[in-house]
């Protein structure tokens, strides 16, 4: 995996875990927050799709690494929502 490998798989991480964030309506920081929370994501939403045996639609493939958008995405919903709770009055 290449430099341009990583930042790629970096940036789509990053809107992913901003959409997932803009869909709660939380946000408590800003870009490397977002792709913390698009990991996070992908590894929840990829765990939740694995328990429910759920197909993986929308993966992208960056230097063998394979990131699954549509989970990723639901994965950061599922997350910042649980931090949304726990952090209530430090919503921006």
């Amino acid at each position: 995996m290449t430099l341009i490998d990583v930042l790629i798989l970096l940036l789509i991480a990053g809107i992913c875990g901003s959409i997932g964030q803009s869909i709660v309506g939380y946000s408590h920081g800003g870009c490397l927050v977002s792709i913390v929370v698009g990991f996070i994501g992908a590894f929840v939403g990829k765990w939740i799709a694995n328990k429910m045996d759920l197909p993986e639609f929308f993966v992208i493939n960056i230097g063998g690494t394979v990131f699954p958008v549509v989970w990723s995405i639901i994965g950061a919903v599922v997350f910042t929502g649980v931090i949304s709770l726990l952090f209530k009055n430090r919503n921006n």
